[in-house]
């Protein structure tokens, strides 16, 4: 959104925006414990994050809390215009909805926390959402050697010929026997059978890129996917069949 004002490199390992001093004190009290600046952690919600991030580097690691937050849907997607690539962002609030925790993570997050908080728990997730983003980088000489890149479509001419059930076989195969970084493109919107086959929600990646095409990016598609394992990742959905 104002990407002109922002720093391209030197971004922080971590940062994290909450709404109350108890929280403020577990995630200060964790960043020290992992070696991060306690000071990147501030008092303030969603909005505060979305205005300082609009302006700065975004964190390798970024927590939010969503208490305060009417529509936290729409905010996580205000979020996003703002984000660098690669962010990993994590929220916390105090509402219990599993509705809500699947849009979430329908939405890109990569994991949301029940308030308050526990110290344990915040630093299992931060050292999980660490080497997410550690995943998917190179080391030395082969981070400069251009890979080398496949597309392969599956097409079935009737229902029930098993092209979904080959694709999502063909995809797991790659990413897990290969350990190759695989995308799943599952073009069947009203069932999302990829994502079900591999006991995923198919969240609403596919119908927002759908219904708005002039949002997809590599940020938006980044979001949208839906990770099955570290080298899987699924855009799919499941859009109600309109008359």
């Amino acid at each position: 959104m104002s990407a002109s004002l922002k720093s391209g490199g030197n971004r922080d390992n971590f940062a994290s925006f909450v709404c109350d001093e108890a929280s403020l004190d577990v995630l200060r009290s964790v960043a020290v414990d992992m070696g991060w600046q306690p000071e990147r952690c501030a008092k303030g919600g969603l909005r505060n994050a979305i205005q300082s991030l609009s302006v700065s580097a975004s964190p390798n690691i970024l927590l939010v809390d969503l208490s305060e937050s009417g529509d936290p849907i729409n905010d996580i997607n205000a979020l996003a215009e703002v984000c660098e690539p690669g962010t990993v962002v994590i929220a916390v609030g105090q509402v219990n909805d599993v509705r809500l925790y699947r849009d979430l993570l329908g939405s890109g997050i990569h994991d949301y926390l029940l308030k308050p908080l526990s110290p344990n728990v915040v630093r299992d997730t931060l050292v999980q959402a660490q080497a997410i983003f550690a995943a998917p980088r190179g080391h030395g000489h082969d981070a400069h050697v251009a890979k080398r890149h496949v597309s392969l479509a599956v097409v079935g001419t009737r229902g029930g010929a098993g092209a979904s059930t080959l694709a999502t076989s063909l995809a797991w195969m790659f990413s897990s026997d290969k350990s190759m970084p695989t995308a799943l493109f599952d073009l069947d919107i009203h069932f999302g059978t990829g994502a079900l086959a591999l006991d995923l929600e198919p969240g609403r990646g596919l119908t927002d890129a759908i219904d708005n095409p002039s949002r997809i990016d590599g940020l938006f598609i980044e979001r949208a996917m839906i990770r099955a394992n570290e080298n899987l990742a699924i855009l799919s959905a499941e859009a109600p069949i309109s008359a």
